[in-house]
């Protein structure tokens, strides 16, 4: 059995917790049966050590792109984008979109997030003109996202709804646009009704795990540090909602993963 966490964030971990050391992470994940990583990158100015990150383990692999939460980030262009994906080690684009709930959904802009909606066409822009899948992060915005994937034609790079907490009518409408929808340890929660739901309805092919590691730990560690390793929780909760095994989760987000990016 193999899992894969689809999206952490490796370089924001805390290392004290785990001796100071990278390589203690991932060995944990290992361990934990989590055969590759994909430390996504959320700014431009931490990107190289992103990349740094992902070039020194064989089974780590990089994004590139600008989380529409850093409102002070230079903006970026399609062309720095796609120069910044050549290495092989970067496989796909993002995380991008959009967040109206920063800043207590107050545009520190004051241009009623349009900024946002500009730097995320940008986005998919740079992943259809490379052919690379998008990594879409969407928080109290999906309608406006979902608007937007549709006018850019975000289909044609295809992607994944990141860390997905809205409903079954929303999943589908962005799986009817070719995504694929990624639960976090949020699903392990059992307050989250409505992703239950969500869970229990998206298909085998269109599923993924993630940890969104240092943050959101599953359940027991909920409110602790998250890691890689924990992704085997969020699989265990997802074989319970949807009455299968873990080994059935692990092989179908596994197969999902190395299609989208393509990855042998």
């Amino acid at each position: 059995m193999q899992l894969i966490d689809s999206h952490c964030h490796l370089n924001m971990i805390d290392l004290k917790k785990f001796d100071g050391s990278l390589d203690n992470v991932v060995t944990g994940a290992d361990q934990n049966q989590v055969s590759q990583i994909l430390n996504i990158s959320v700014n431009l100015s931490s990107f190289p050590e992103i990349l740094a990150t992902a070039k020194a383990y064989p089974n780590v692999y990089a994004t590139v792109g600008i989380h529409p939460c850093y409102d002070e980030e230079p903006e970026t262009t399609v062309e720095e984008l796609t120069r910044l994906a050549q290495d092989e080690k970067v496989i796909g684009i993002g995380e991008c979109g959009l967040d109206y709930h920063m800043n207590d959904a107050v545009d520190p802009k004051g241009q009623n997030f349009a900024w946002q909606r500009e730097r995320f066409a940008t986005h998919i822009e740079a992943a259809k003109q490379i052919d690379m899948p998008l990594i879409i992060h969407t928080r109290d915005a999906i309608d406006d996202t979902l608007d937007i994937m549709r006018a850019e034609s975000a289909g044609e790079a295809g992607g994944i709804m990141h860390c997905y907490v809205e409903d079954v009518e929303n999943a589908k409408k962005a799986m009817d646009l070719g995504f694929m929808i990624s639960f976090s340890g949020i699903v392990t929660f059992k307050n989250a009704k409505q992703l239950h739901e969500v869970a229990k309805m998206v298909p085998d092919d269109r599923m993924l795990i993630e940890t969104d590691s240092p943050y959101l730990a599953p359940m027991p560690y909920r409110g602790k540090g998250n890691q890689p390793a924990y992704v085997l929780h969020v699989a265990e909760h997802l074989a319970q909602l949807r009455n299968t095994t873990l080994e059935h989760i692990a092989e179908v987000s596994t197969d999902n993963f190395k299609r989208l990016f393509r990855l042998a």
